[in-house]
C-alpha cells in the first residue's frame, strides 16, 4: 500500500472554464491526465450538477483519481493516490498532477502530499 497521496484545491482557476462546468470535458482531462503518464484506468463514474459543478472519480490500476469542481468559485479540489506495489508509481502521479494544474491554471494552490504505507521502525522495548 506504499505510495504517494495528493490532496490538492485549485483556487481562481483562469483556465478553460469549460472543464469546471461540464461534466464530459472533465472526464477527458482526467482520462488523459492519467493515460499520458502511464497510470491504468479501469473505471470511471462523473457526475454533472444541473447548473453547477461536476465530480468525478477514476479508478486506477494503481489506486485512484477523484474530483471535484465549484464553477462559482473557480475552485477545483482532488484527491490522487499511486500504490508503489510493483513499481514506484510516484513520478507519474506528479506528472499527472502537473497536467490538471497545467489545465485549470489556478493562481492559488493548496497542496498536501502524504507519503502512505511507510512502516516505522520498531521502537526497541523498554525494561525497567
Amino acid at each position: 500500500m506504499n505510495g504517494l497521496h495528493i490532496l490538492a484545491e485549485f483556487h481562481a482557476c483562469t483556465g478553460d472554464g469549460r472543464l469546471l462546468h461540464e461534466a464530459d470535458r472533465l472526464a477527458e482531462l482526467c482520462r488523459r491526465a492519467c493515460s499520458e503518464v502511464g497510470l491504468t484506468v479501469v473505471a470511471a463514474a462523473f457526475h454533472q450538477f444541473p447548473a453547477a459543478g461536476a465530480t468525478g472519480a477514476l479508478v486506477l490500476a494503481e489506486s485512484h483519481l477523484a474530483i471535484h469542481t465549484w464553477p462559482e468559485l473557480d475552485a477545483v479540489t482532488l484527491d490522487l493516490y499511486v500504490c508503489n506495489h510493483s513499481q514506484d508509481n510516484r513520478a507519474a502521479a506528479a506528472a499527472a498532477y502537473e497536467i490538471l494544474r497545467a489545465a485549470f491554471q489556478p493562481r492559488r494552490i493548496v497542496r498536501r502530499d502524504v507519503e502512505r504505507g511507510a512502516i516505522e521502525p520498531a521502537t526497541p522495548a523498554r525494561t525497567n
